[in-house]
């Protein structure tokens, strides 16, 4: 079951975030705290192993970062919170969406290219060990279709 995410969960997300991500890509407590005390940024966690955080500035919202323990994938859990998310950030007045992936991320890219991410540009060595980014938008319905 999916629950709000607040600056009380940041210890449990960085929990999480740190059993999904390699070391040098791990966020935290400290700045799952901050991030979730910014305006326009709110976040779910499902207390199995999973948990997003995004942002709303505008018209426009960014998925901040998205996971799911090992053990969790391929049991719905990224789809549940990346629904969650869109459809938060719809009520918040968001038009698209966008987020950043790992290029050679093949069960993420399936995930957000299930749900309508299409891509819309790349971050040549973003990440710490050099892999490029591929950056994703999405168009949101507005909120009444938003479900």
């Amino acid at each position: 079951m999916l629950e709000p995410a607040s600056e009380a969960h940041a210890i449990a997300l960085a929990h999480i975030h740190a059993l999904a991500f390699p070391a040098g890509e791990r966020w935290g407590a400290d700045a799952f705290a901050l991030q979730l005390g910014l305006p326009g940024a709110f976040g779910w966690i499902d207390p199995s192993g999973g948990m997003v955080l995004a942002r709303v500035a505008a018209d426009e919202a960014e998925i901040l970062t998205l996971a799911v323990i090992p053990a969790r994938r391929r049991h719905g859990i990224g789809r549940a919170l990346l629904r969650r998310a869109i459809a938060a950030a719809a009520q918040r007045g968001a038009a698209s969406m966008f987020l950043e992936v790992a290029a050679d991320n093949a069960a993420a890219l399936g995930l957000y290219r299930g749900l309508g991410f299409r891509d819309v540009g790349r971050r040549a060595r973003y990440y710490p060990g050099g892999g490029d980014a591929l950056v994703l938008r999405a168009a949101i319905p507005c909120e009444s279709t938003a479900g």
